[in-house]
């Protein structure tokens, strides 16, 4: 087997803290994302790569079977349970070290009835087959895909089709999910051979930039232009917002570019209903086009200006 280096995918050293490793990630996957790589073929593979490494890396979990048993990370609960069957001390001393990360494991000395179901299909078992010839069950391939939504349908619990290597999969995206998040939906992937289970489905979601509000976190971020009257003299704006539109005041002598917060109308919190983020609304002046009656006030305000 392969061993695919997740450090070194995400350019980070095996002792990195979990904020090198969130720092890293949001880097690599600015740089990669496909959204501003349509002319390089290469991005995506980069970008699912950056994914996939952040995934087990930024959980500890994951991460510290990850430094275990390297690639096959996943398989570290049934590695456990044979370390445990055959004892700690190992299997007389076979080292397996070599296999990308598995740890110590030996044979025994009394176990001449060879290796365990397990421990054939990923060393001894070649091409599917036992020890007595006969095919065995596996586990299907896990499959990886990608599926691209707006901000307004992130922002909303929805149901969604997709089609799998022409199985049609139905699935419900949670409000709230976030550029780069991966989800796994058990059984969906590849089949398994000679009744083994199906492998998993992950998908990775990627959120297009919205003309209107920009997202970070669970908050968002917009602009908005009044009339320099307003500003000057207070009065009432209207606000859009991801769900309506609503009224905010504005006290007199406001100045271009101050920030008004609007609590709970931001981003839905990812599986927590009924919880959001904040709006932050910048304010920027529209100036007016002044006629000549309006320049001569203007010119006689500046004269008495302190």
């Amino acid at each position: 087997m392969s061993f695919i280096d997740y450090y070194k995918v995400l350019g980070v050293e095996r002792n990195a803290t979990q904020d090198d490793i969130r720092k890293a990630y949001r880097k690599l996957a600015k740089k990669y994302h496909p959204d501003v790589n349509d002319s390089d073929p290469q991005a995506k593979q980069r970008f699912q790569e950056v994914n996939e490494a952040n995934e087990v890396l930024s959980d500890p979990e994951k991460r510290k079977k990850y430094d275990e048993y390297g690639e096959n990370w996943r398989h570290a609960d049934e590695f456990e349970a044979q370390r445990e069957q055959y004892g700690q001390g190992g299997f007389g001393g076979f080292d397996f070290g070599g296999f990308g990360g598995f740890g110590d494991f030996s044979r025994s000395a009394g176990n001449t009835g060879g290796f365990s179901d397990f421990f054939e299909s990923l060393f001894g078992g070649a091409r599917g087959f036992n020890s007595h010839g006969a095919q065995r069950s596996t586990t299907g391939h896990d499959l990886q895909t990608e599926l691209t939504l707006s901000l307004h349908e992130a922002a909303h619990t929805h149901k969604r089709v997709i089609n799998i290597n022409g199985n049609s999969i139905r699935l419900t995206i949670p409000a709230g999910i976030a550029e780069g998040q991966k989800i796994r939906l058990k059984g969906q992937g590849g089949e398994g051979r000679k009744g083994g289970t199906r492998g998993d489905l992950y998908i990775t979601f990627h959120i297009k930039p919205d003309t209107q509000f920009t997202r970070e976190g669970d908050n968002l971020h917009t602009t908005l232009t009044v009339d320099l009257y307003t500003l000057l003299l207070g009065g009432e704006i209207v606000v859009p917002t991801l769900e309506n539109s609503v009224r905010m005041h504005i006290k007199p002598g406001t100045q271009s570019g101050s920030r008004l917060r609007l609590r709970g109308k931001g981003f839905p919190k990812y599986k927590k209903d009924d919880e959001h983020g904040d709006l932050i609304v910048t304010l920027k002046v529209e100036l007016p086009t002044l006629n000549e009656r309006q320049k001569e006030l203007l010119a006689e305000m500046r004269k008495h200006q302190d």
